[in-house]
C-alpha cells in the first residue's frame, strides 16, 4: 500500500475535557445561538443520578425539556417517543447524555426531525443479491452536543442503529451532518456509569484498537500513529476500569475511543481491516441486538478467539501483529499458524480480566445460533459488499465453537 495516498476528510468538533468540561455546555449553546436545548437520557442516568440536575442547572432557562426512556440499544418506540417530544418543545439544539445507545439514537431523532420522507425510506437498504445502499439525506440537521458517562466511539461519528423487533436486521442510517459540534469528558459525569458498564464499554474501545494494530501495514500516514496511541491508552486503561474510584481509566478511554474515531475520518474503518474483525463485529451486532441482556464488549470477548481460529489464517500478517501488540512476541514466519497461537492468547487474557469467554454463560442457546447468523449477512459497517452471504458456514461454525 502506498501510505502517501488517502483521502481524508476532518470534521469540526470541540473536545471538553477535565473536571470542569460540563460548564462549557453553556458557552456551547451561546456560540450556536440556541434558545430551546433538548436533553436525551436514559432512565438510569435520569433517575439514579444527579447528573440531568447538575446539567439544566449549567443551561439555566435554555434548557427546555429532557427525555428520559432511551433505552439499550436504541429501539424503534423510544427514538419515535424522543422525536416528538423534541418536536414539540421546538428544540434547536440536541444535548446526549450517556453512552452509545443514547448518542447513537440522538442522530436519528435529528434525521427524524428534517428528513420528511417515511423512516424506512431513509434507512440503509439490503437488495436480496446486492450490496448495501446507503440513503443520501440531504436536510440540514440541528446541532448536537455530546456529554459521555462511558467511554464509547460511538461520540463522534455519523452513522447510528435502532433496534426493530419486526425486522431481521438493524435500521441502520448514516449522515455526516448529524456529527456532533461538541463533546464533553468530564468525570463527574464519567463517574455516574456503574461498574459494568465501564468495563463492557471499555473493553469494546480496546478490542477496535486491538483489531487496527492488525492493519498498521495498510494505515496511512495520517492513521498509523492515531492506531498505536489508542491501543497504548486502551490497554493500559482496561486493566484499570474495574476500578470503580479510577476516573482516568474513564478519562484515557474516552481519548483512546476518540483517536479511533479520527483516524476513520483520515482515510480508514477499522470494522473492515481484516476478516476477524469484520466477522466479531457483524456477529457481536447480532448478538446485543437479539439478546437484550448482552452487552457490546461480552460478544466481542466471546466471539474473538474462535474467529480468530476460523478466519484468522486468511491474514496471517496481520494475525503476528496482533499477538506482537498484545504479548509482546514476535512471530519471524507468521504462515505457521499465528493465528492459533493468537486465539489463545486472546482467549487467556480476556479471562485474565475477568470476562466471559462462552457464549452459553451469557444466556445464548444454541438453537438460535442460525438466527444469530442470518442477523449478521446484513451489517453495512462489517460487510457493505454482501460477502458474508457465501459464509454462512464458517459463520455458524465460529459461534458454535464460541458457544
Amino acid at each position: 500500500m502506498n501510505k502517501l495516498a488517502f483521502r481524508a476528510i476532518n470534521f469540526p468538533v470541540r473536545v471538553h475535557s477535565g473536571p470542569e468540561a460540563l460548564e462549557q455546555l453553556l458557552p456551547e449553546a451561546q456560540r450556536l445561538r440556541a434558545n430551546r436545548v433538548f436533553i436525551f437520557c436514559g432512565k438510569s442516568v435520569a433517575n439514579k443520578t444527579s447528573l440531568i440536575e447538575l446539567i439544566r442547572n449549567i443551561l439555566g432557562d435554555l434548557c427546555v425539556g429532557v427525555f428520559d426512556g432511551i433505552d439499550k440499544d436504541a429501539s424503534l418506540a423510544a427514538v419515535q417517543a424522543a422525536t416528538s417530544a423534541a418536536r414539540n418543545a421546538q428544540a434547536d439544539l440536541l444535548l446526549a447524555v450517556g453512552a452509545g445507545s443514547v448518542i447513537k439514537a440522538v442522530r436519528i431523532i435529528a434525521i427524524l426531525m428534517a428528513e420528511t420522507k417515511p423512516i424506512e425510506d431513509l434507512m440503509t437498504i439490503y437488495p436480496p443479491d446486492g450490496r448495501a445502499i446507503s440513503q443520501k439525506l440531504y436536510e440540514p440537521k440541528l446541532p448536537i452536543l455530546n456529554v459521555l458517562t462511558a467511554p464509547t466511539n460511538a461520540q463522534n461519528r455519523a452513522g447510528a442503529a435502532l433496534k426493530n423487533p419486526n425486522l431481521d436486521h438493524r435500521m441502520e442510517f448514516f449522515d455526516p451532518k448529524t456529527r456532533p459540534v461538541a463533546v464533553f469528558w468530564d468525570p463527574r459525569a464519567l463517574a455516574t456509569a456503574p461498574r459494568h458498564l465501564s468495563l463492557h464499554t471499555g473493553v469494546t474501545v480496546f478490542w477496535l484498537s486491538f483489531m487496527g494494530m492488525g492493519a498498521l501495514d495498510n494505515a496511512n500516514v495520517l492513521v498509523e500513529g492515531d492506531r498505536r496511541h489508542a491501543f497504548k491508552l486502551a490497554k493500559a486503561a482496561l486493566a484499570r476500569m474495574a476500578d470503580e474510584n479510577d476516573l482516568n481509566a474513564r478519562m484515557e478511554m474516552c481519548a483512546a475511543a476518540f483517536l479511533q474515531n479520527r483516524e476513520e475520518q483520515d482515510g480508514s474503518f477499522t470494522h473492515q481491516v481484516h476478516w476477524v474483525s469484520r466477522v466479531v463485529y457483524a456477529l457481536g451486532s447480532s448478538l446485543f441486538n437479539l439478546f437484550p441482556t448482552m452487552a457490546q464488549g461480552e460478544s466481542y470477548t466471546t466471539l474473538t478467539p474462535s474467529a480468530i481460529r476460523y478466519f484468522g489464517d486468511r491474514d496471517p500478517k496481520a494475525m503476528a501483529a496482533m499477538l506482537e501488540a498484545l504479548t509482546g512476541e514476535v512471530e519471524i514466519d507468521p504462515s505457521a499458524n499465528v493465528h492459533l497461537k493468537l486465539a489463545e492468547a486472546v482467549e487467556n487474557y480476556f479471562r485474565s480480566l475477568g470476562y466471559a469467554i462462552r457464549l452459553r454463560d451469557l444466556g445464548v442457546t444454541q438453537d438460535r445460533l442460525t438466527e444469530i447468523v442470518e442477523f449478521s449477512t446484513k451489517n453495512f459497517n462489517a460487510d457493505p459488499k454482501r460477502e458474508f452471504l457465501s459464509e454462512r458456514e464458517l459463520l455458524h461454525k465460529t459461534l458454535h465453537m464460541a458457544w
